[in-house]
């Protein structure tokens, strides 16, 4: 069973930057994709950034340009960096996770996740 932890939530000014880390309790994340979602009040879980196994990325166009995924496979870890943050951007992030996800399936989507992490709280405020 894969534990996802979430952490480098907080309350920053708008503008400002944040980095989430996803530390992962497994020995081979290299073929994992992991995905970063997040979920505001009252809204849908959406798809924010997901990075494969093989490196490739995404970006949901709200996003795009702002914030950057990357993988530590050596300390199990994967992070979001998030700069020049708006308020809109304030809701939970969850981080999620499945192996070997194959080409032919979106890493956009909820639905393609065994594993989720408990979620981290990012608030964008003057």
């Amino acid at each position: 069973q894969l534990q996802l932890v979430e952490s480098g939530g907080g309350l920053v000014q708008p503008g400002g930057s944040l980095r989430l880390s996803c530390a992962a309790s497994a020995f081979t994340l290299e073929i994992y994709t992991i995905g970063w979602f997040r979920q505001a009040p009252g809204k849908e879980r959406e798809g924010v950034s997901c990075i494969r196994s093989s490196g490739s990325t995404y970006y949901a166009a709200s996003v795009e340009g702002r914030f950057t995924i990357s993988r530590d496979n050596a300390k199990n870890t994967v992070y979001l960096q998030m700069n020049s943050l708006k308020p809109e951007d304030t809701a939970t992030y969850y981080c999620a996770a499945v192996p070997r996800l194959s080409a032919l399936w979106s890493c956009r989507s909820t639905s393609a996740y065994t594993y989720w992490g408990q979620g981290t709280q990012v608030t964008v405020s003057s």
